[in-house]
């Protein structure tokens, strides 16, 4: 199983969007609170190419995106194999 990290908020309603997702496909995922820690979102920030929203999702290190991105890659059947590699 691929390693999945999302950088989240707890008041955000795409971050809970896209937990429910990951979490209906049974994946395990480490999830970090920017809200809590602030050397987190400048840490999400540098590996997100500059992207402030949340969540920013990372697969195996590679950025998706966010919620909208991991629906999109679910919808094209695809997101599956990213997770299985």
């Amino acid at each position: 199983m691929a390693n999945v990290e999302i950088y989240t908020s707890p008041l955000c309603g795409f971050c809970h969007r896209a937990k429910r997702l990951l979490d209906s496909k049974g994946v395990a995922y480490t999830e970090i609170d920017v809200l809590m820690d602030r050397s987190a979102k400048a840490e999400m920030m540098q590996r997100a190419e500059g992207r402030r929203t949340v969540p920013q999702i990372f697969i195996d290190g590679r950025g998706i995106g966010g919620s909208d991105e991991l629906a999109a890659l679910e919808r094209e059947g695809r997101l599956d194999a990213l997770l299985a590699a």
